[in-house]
């Protein structure tokens, strides 16, 4: 099974899209500055570091941000 979870990750952000989405982009940034928030990672990959601190809610979304254009 994958850690952490589907399930545990919807219970920080609803939407998987957005949670998808955060992930991925939280993952290009890991990856070109090679700093992360999580103390002690179980993740292997970029996308699994992003993912974690989706979990240990180091990230968030802001329900009020509009993006245009990015």
């Amino acid at each position: 099974m994958l850690e952490p979870s589907i399930d545990k990750l919807q219970t920080k952000i609803n939407s998987k899209y957005t949670l998808v989405t955060l992930a991925a982009k939280r993952a290009r940034q890991i990856q070109d500055t090679k700093m992360h928030q999580v103390e002690a990672p179980r993740a292997a990959t970029f996308v699994g570091l992003a993912l974690e601190e989706i979990l240990e809610e180091k990230l968030i979304v802001d329900p009020d941000y509009k993006m245009i254009n990015e």
